[in-house]
């Protein structure tokens, strides 16, 4: 009796680590489906990838300050001319 014990419960062992198994495999493959639809869903939405907002933001970042500086400069050379027109 006891040896009969001792298979069923390694028989029972072997099934409940094969469930295990299959169910880590399922996890695997419904963690992909969801992936793929939801790369799908944000790609049918044409939503920009962090990438290339983040370069984009970049160049606006450089522009905006190229743009002051540009600013700047026309602001002093304005003055000059000003002054050369009529001097103080």
């Amino acid at each position: 009796m006891t040896q009969t014990n001792n298979r069923f419960l390694d028989e029972l062992a072997k099934l409940m680590t094969d469930a295990v198994g299959a169910a880590d495999g399922l996890k695997r493959e419904v963690d992909t489906l969801m992936k793929a639809q939801g790369e799908r869903f944000l790609r049918d939405m044409d939503v920009v990838q962090r990438e290339e907002f983040e370069a984009v933001k970049a160049m606006a970042k450089k522009a905006r300050s190229e743009n002051e500086r540009l600013e700047t400069r026309i602001a002093t050379l304005e003055a000059q001319i000003a002054n050369t027109i009529r001097p103080e």
